[in-house]
Order: C-alpha cells, then structure tokens, then sequence
C-alpha cells in the first residue's frame, strides 16, 4: 500500500479562463479513504483523472508512496479504478469479469481463481458467479465492477461516483459496504461524489473542492463544526447552514433581532463592517422571544424531529408578509408549531459561526 501526494498540480484546459484543478496541495495517508466531494465542475473528477493517468499535469508533480508518477503511463501507476458505469463485459459471467484482467496478466489458472474467490466472497458474491452481468441488480453490478478492482491487489483504489446509477435506498446500502470493505483491505482510496451526505459518512477525511481549488480538507466532524469559509459552511450540512446577512456594530454581529457578539480578537480580523451569521438549523432553540423573529411558512415532519422553514417580516402587520430570508430551524419530533405561528429562535452560543462577508473567511472563535 502506499500514500498519494499532490504537490502544487495543476490542470488548465485551452479556452478556459480558469484551470480545471489550480495548485492542489493534498496528501492522502497509507490506507486512508478520503473523499473529494464539491459542486459540478469544482475539478474533484479531473483531480481523480491526473492521479490515474488519464490527464496530464501541466504543472507540479503527483507522487504515490515516494514514486514521482506525473508523467508514468496509467497502466504502469498499479492503481486500480471503478467509474460511474459499471461498464462489464456482457457475454461473460461474474467470475469472468472479475478475473479478467488477471487473464490479461497471464497470471496462472489457480491463482487466478482463489483471487476471484476471495473477492466474491469480501462482496457477497459467490452465488452468481457463474451468472451473466444481466441477470444481477444495479447494486450486485456495482460490486462486481469493484471485485475487477480489488482482485488486482492494487496500490489505490480510485472510484468516480460509482453510486450515482443506484437508487437513493441501494445508494445507502452500497456506501456502507464500500466503507466497511476499505477498512478491512486497508488499501488506500480516493472517491469522487457530488453528494455530501455521502461524502460525510464515508469518508476518514472530506476533500471540499471549488472552482479548482481546494477550500479545506478534514474529517467530516471538523467540516461540520468549523468551515473555514462561507463556502464550506452553505455546501456542507443537510439542510444547509442558515446563512444571514448582518453588519458589525459596537452590540456585535446583527441581523434583525439577533444580535451575536464579537470578541475584542474577531473583530480585528475583520475587513469590512459587513459580516455572515451562520447558524446550523439544529443549532436553533424555538422560543417566545429573545432571539431571532420569525414565522412558520412550512413544517417538515420526518417523525423523529421536523424542520421550520421560516420567514423573517418587515413589520408587525399580520396581513403583510415580507419575507427577507428563509430560516431553518430543526425541532422535536411530531412539532407543536404550524403554519403562521409567530416564534423567536434562539441560537446557542457554542454554535453560531460568524464570517466576514468581503473574504468569506470564519472569524475565530472566542
């Protein structure tokens, strides 16, 4: 097994006006399964496509263990990959497809075979192994196409959204067997999603790319709790971050009735007056006044707790909603609270954030 080093690479497409990846710096340790994960077109796919060898790096270097493989042919980096597509070989059975590339590899008959074996057996497989890719479910293909990969025994595993044709139940499933299967192979793994509850739960470290660059890199209880930038705070968290708009004054950071105060420390990190309030929806105490007022346009119930989607007002006129931002507050189960009620929600001080709106940076806290 071996590490995998990004030092400064960089991809840049002719016409664009940005580089697809710019100076990624990263380091993924021995064993490790890390997660790169952002928006469409944030370079997490690319940034898996220059580690396999499928895009050429136009500057920097890429290293797997001490091994500098910036500019090592793809079938020569030992690594291994599954897409998106399960992409196998129809006419051929399981086992067939599995052992594939060891054929190719002319590796012996008998080895070849207790590969796949044990590799049928890590993934429940073994019943269909003499079953053609067509008679097996999206999820048994998925598992089929990562048996092809683990029978290699390679260096890394690198895998690009190989839950994406999967229905949302299967998709949970799947990724619980993908991260239990890494812990014990202990093989080092870059996954690429789009989804960030995927990303969170599987993942040792999260990888948050935008716009090529890397925003942060830890482990998914960091992401969560301290976001380096605003960017981070919005993508992160199902539903999001309350994010409110609000301006320094001598109180601290407000925005409407709340008022968040500032130490003597964060507001010399300040560049501007105009600041961000982010508050995380589970963050909220629903209370009769003393925080932030608002009303109740929508309840969620999901019976073990609900959400509030909720509007602040301009004014007290019940007639007259004007809605200047949507507010989500998490709740207990089967909520009191409907439609039209008036309520004030309360952060708790250990949980709201505060970010200077002109560089997008999280204030430190107190």
């Amino acid at each position: 097994m071996a590490s995998v080093t990004f030092d400064d690479a960089t991809r840049i497409y002719s016409g664009l006006e940005r580089p697809a990846v710019a100076g990624l710096d990263l380091e993924v340790a021995d064993g490790e399964f890390l997660v790169l994960v952002g928006p469409s077109g944030c370079g997490k796919s690319t940034t898996l496509r220059m580690l396999a060898g499928l895009e050429p790096v136009d500057d920097g270097t890429i290293r797997i263990g001490e091994r500098d493989v910036t500019d090592v042919p793809a079938k020569d980096r030992d690594i291994a990959m599954v897409f998106q597509s399960y992409a196998l070989y129809p006419h051929m059975t399981v086992g067939e497809n599995i052992g594939f590339h060891l054929k190719v590899k002319r590796v012996p008959k008998a080895e070849r075979a207790r590969r796949v074996r044990d590799a049928a057996r890590l993934l429940d497989l073994e019943e269909f192994l003499d079953r053609k890719p067509a008679k097996l479910s999206g999820g048994q293909r998925q598992r089929v196409a990562m048996g092809r990969a683990i029978v290699r025994e390679p260096q890394v595993f690198l895998m690009d959204e190989p839950l994406s044709n999967l229905d949302a139940k299967l998709r949970v499933q799947t990724r619980t067997q993908i991260a239990a299967l890494q812990r014990r192979l202990a093989v080092t793994t870059v996954y690429v999603t789009h989804d960030q509850v995927e990303a969170m739960t599987m993942g040792d470290r999260v990888a948050v790319l935008d716009r090529g660059a890397l925003q942060q890199c830890a482990s998914p209880k960091d992401l969560f709790t301290s976001p380096v930038n605003l960017f981070v705070a919005g993508f992160i968290g199902s539903p999001a971050m309350n994010l409110l708009p609000g301006t320094a004054t001598d109180d601290g950071a407000t925005h409407g009735s709340l008022i968040v105060p500032l130490t003597p420390g964060q507001r010399t990190e300040l560049t501007t007056d105009a600041v961000t309030i982010g508050v995380r929806p589970e963050a909220w105490t629903v209370a009769d006044g003393g925080g932030l007022d608002v009303t109740v346009e929508v309840v969620e119930e999901l019976g073990s707790e609900a959400y509030l989607y909720c509007s602040e007002r301009a004014d007290d006129d019940d007639t007259i909603p004007v809605a200047t931002a949507q507010v989500v507050a998490r709740a207990e189960g089967l909520s009191a609270n409907a439609p039209g009620d008036r309520v004030s929600l309360v952060p708790r001080a250990d949980r709201v954030h505060v970010f200077d709106s002109a560089s997008g940076r999280r204030l430190a806290s107190a």
